[in-house]
């Protein structure tokens, strides 16, 4: 009696990673390149001096590390992407090019763990600063400029080290294949048919090797993807509740002067609603962010933690077919931050108009004054 062992079929995406791929060379370069010049265009505003408040460091934080990423992203889709015929020649797998495949998981991994840190702690200081304004130790180290650049320090120096058991599974390895005398790889299936002179070659791949590959895929998929979207989550709800409560607090705010809603207020009132609506749109802008976010890695998550439960076949049937759909959404990730910027912030909006706007302008066109509130250690500008 002979055994038969079934595959289980997960999922059949073979014809849609083919056809995927065929656009997502160009398509990845075109959103690196928007994303690159965004990014720069992120930090060149967030950094200027009335734009340094601790929020706005995080998000410089998040810019450079996006902008790495894109800028890293162009030579590799270039190379493997662009001219999908050279895969079949024995040139194209050479050591130096298995290295830098290497370094590319590596730094991208990297650095996309990283940003997924610094949109958790933006989430985290967005919150105790709208849920515990009355905390003083709470509201220094979110107001504290130098708390909020040591722990920006601190992400770029502990995301590599969570990231060794990747580096540790990583290798170079050396095969051999059939080739003909053009240095073109021939199928094993079709050699009796060739007519030419055939030989073997020496190729170098990157691939997951040795005792560590459990352990990284692991700390990929619950590290690096399943625990941040947990937290972000959380945090994303929690910032919606409190938002929730802070438009029913002015509610009734409004509802105890005994005055209609449009009737203008005491001036003081109306400074301290002023801020309240500056503060939800503050609010709502990096709920938009985290948000972004979550819809974009949260299958990546899923779908890595199912890699690790099931088992390869998984992975060769589910997750490596959309591997190129994964980058593309993470890369749209990073590079439409700007938008959202210019479209829900008023203060980035004004402050990219003095960076960028002609001098020349300035004596015709002259932006609208501005006022500096400090509000518990924390300055923020305030269009008027």
């Amino acid at each position: 009696m002979t055994n038969v062992t079934a595959t289980v079929r997960y999922c059949d995406l073979k014809e849609f990673a083919s056809s995927y791929r065929e656009i997502h060379g160009h398509l990845s370069i075109l959103v690196c390149v928007f994303g690159s010049i965004a990014n720069i265009l992120n930090i060149c505003v967030l950094t200027t001096k009335e734009m340094r408040w601790p929020t706005n460091f995080i998000l410089t934080g998040l810019a450079i590390a996006d902008l790495l990423v894109m800028l890293e992203y162009i030579p590799f889709a270039s190379h493997l992407y662009l001219n999908p015929k050279s895969r079949m020649s024995a040139d194209y797998f050479t050591y130096t090019w298995a290295v830098y495949m290497i370094f590319h998981a590596l730094f991208t991994q990297v650095l996309h763990f990283i940003s997924c840190c610094l949109t958790v702690i933006l989430a985290i200081w967005r919150y105790i600063a709208i849920t515990h304004p009355q905390n003083n130790k709470l509201w220094y180290i979110v107001s504290n400029i130098r708390s909020t650049v040591i722990s920006i320090v601190l992400t770029y120096l502990i995301c590599p080290l969570m990231c060794v058991p990747l580096f540790l599974s990583l290798n170079v390895i050396k095969r051999t294949r059939v080739m003909d005398e053009r240095n073109m790889l021939v199928n094993p299936k079709l050699q009796h048919n060739f007519t030419g002179t055939l030989r073997n070659g020496t190729l170098y791949t990157a691939e997951l090797s040795g005792d560590f590959i459990n352990v990284s895929f692991w700390v990929y998929s619950v590290v690096i993807k399943l625990v941040p979207c947990v937290l972000l989550t959380i945090l994303s709800m929690r910032l919606i509740s409190a938002l929730l409560e802070t438009k029913k607090r002015r509610r009734n705010l409004l509802n105890s002067t005994g005055l209609p809603l449009r009737e203008k207020k005491p001036k003081k009132s109306k400074r301290h609603l002023e801020k309240e609506h500056q503060t939800d749109r503050t609010t709502r802008m990096l709920l938009a962010v985290l948000l972004l976010f979550l819809i974009t890695e949260f299958p990546q998550a899923i779908l890595g933690l199912l890699s690790v439960v099931i088992g390869k076949e998984f992975v060769g049937q589910c997750y490596t077919p959309l591997g190129d759909l994964m980058d593309i959404l993470a890369l749209v990730n990073s590079a439409i931050n700007f938008i959202l910027y210019c479209s829900m912030s008023r203060q980035f909006r004004s402050a990219f108009s003095e960076v960028f706007r002609p001098k020349l302008l300035n004596r015709w066109l002259p932006l609208p004054a501005r006022t500096t509130e400090t509000n518990g250690g924390m300055t923020q500008v305030t269009q008027v």
